[in-house]
């Protein structure tokens, strides 16, 4: 069954069109704001488990910062290929904390 964890604080958050790597019930996650929306996606990049946390947005992807692998934050789908993914994890803002269903 799904859980609500916290991610982090507002302040903590990336910057918009950022991302950042934060670590939740045992699971590397990578919070993207793009435009000011956060989204919360796996941190590891199937490819070669590159950090997805640290590296860029671009529109509504983030790339992996070893390959340029893109992954759409909301759907988690990579842009050249159907055959790879990372999850992504609904999330919400409570107060000044972002919590994230695990």
């Amino acid at each position: 069954m799904a859980q609500l964890v916290r991610l982090c604080t507002l302040a903590e958050a990336p910057a918009p069109n950022t991302v950042k790597e934060f670590g939740a019930d045992g699971r590397a996650i990578c919070l993207a704001n793009v435009n000011g929306e956060f989204t919360a996606l796996d941190n590891w990049c199937p490819h070669r488990h590159g950090p997805l946390g640290q590296g860029t947005v671009e529109g509504e992807t983030v790339l992996c910062p070893w390959h340029a692998w893109a992954f759409h934050v909301k759907t988690g789908q990579a842009e050249h290929t159907s055959q790879a993914r990372v999850d992504v994890f609904p999330l919400k803002v409570e107060g000044e904390e972002i919590l994230i269903e695990i």
